[in-house]
């Protein structure tokens, strides 16, 4: 299944009146879901939730304080690393033509215009829906490759949190010692996050803990994926779990060795370009600057 998206032709926001437009985006937001479940093979349950939790099903998120966009909040070297990787694909040729690698890891576009066009298709339901479908069956095939045996949804979860080499090494552990104390096997995430990997009484919490913590977001029910009742988030232009997302970008930032206040852009250029965290390569979408607060951490 191909998606074919008409050049010049984005402009999701603002096309109907906003009491009309929230019932038609729910249904449009779902459908593109249920649409990148069936092309990419990534379960409907776990891309739902996704863009539950990271944008709350408003395809016109932002983040004030990044350049996280859209309905599963990628950002630009994110998205451009997957559209790269998977455009053509989705019939986006002439997007992923148009972006190139540079020596240092990462990802451009020489035409300004044709940059912005990219760029606003994060917020169109079917491309974003779709490319972030391609990510989670790459960080599926990784896993499932390290750990020998068929991943979950929280697995996959771990893997925007931890990144995919992260929560490979994460799940190894969680299945030999789950009552091990999960920052004495993630250091850097835990020196980030401290209120997932400790309680709020200072205690360390194991390995099970902070697993079904992630876990217990996928618990709470689905909407069928031929079904157009979603409910979607009033479609404001602000993401309103900034903090959240913030919190989750310092994470990646602790993963990659920089410091809280390296860009997202760079940290993600970083972990795309790590060899070990690529199956296959690059790594696209971190779709995961996962919304920390919505975890109740």
């Amino acid at each position: 299944m191909t998606l074919t998206i008409i050049r010049g032709n984005n402009a999701f926001a603002g096309e109907l009146d906003s009491a009309t437009a929230a019932s038609a985006t729910g249904g449009r937001v779902q459908n593109a879901i249920a649409s990148a479940s069936a092309s990419t093979g990534v379960d409907f349950h776990y891309l739902y939730h996704q863009a539950r939790i990271e944008s709350g099903l408003n395809p016109n998120a932002k983040a004030s304080t990044s350049s996280a966009s859209g309905l599963y909040q990628f950002t630009e070297q994110t998205w451009l690393a997957t559209m790269k990787q998977h455009g053509a694909e989705h019939g986006l040729n002439w997007a992923a033509n148009a972006i190139t690698r540079g020596s240092n890891g990462h990802f451009y576009v020489s035409d300004a215009a044709t940059k912005q066009e990219i760029m606003a298709l994060r917020q169109s339901p079917e491309t974003s829906a779709a490319m972030a479908g391609e990510y989670a069956s790459d960080n599926q095939d990784y896993l499932q490759a390290k750990l020998g045996r068929a991943t979950t949804p929280t697995d996959l979860y771990m893997a925007h949190f931890l990144g995919p080499a992260g929560a490979a090494r994460f799940l190894k552990a969680l299945d030999s010692n789950p009552d091990a104390s999960a920052a004495s096997v993630m250091p850097a995430a835990a020196h980030a996050n401290k209120w997932v990997f400790w309680d709020k009484s200072g205690n360390a919490r194991s390995l099970e803990q902070v697993y079904q913590r992630f876990a217990a977001r996928f618990e709470q029910s689905t909407p069928d994926a031929g079904s157009t009742s979603t409910q979607m988030a009033s479609a404001t232009t602000t993401q309103p779990t900034d903090t959240a997302a913030d919190i989750a970008r310092m994470q990646l930032a602790a993963l990659n060795g920089t410091t809280e206040g390296t860009t997202v852009s760079t940290a993600d250029a970083t972990q795309l370009n790590s060899a070990t965290a690529m199956a296959p390569s690059p790594q696209t979408a971190r779709l995961a600057y996962l919304m920390l607060a919505s975890l109740g951490v």
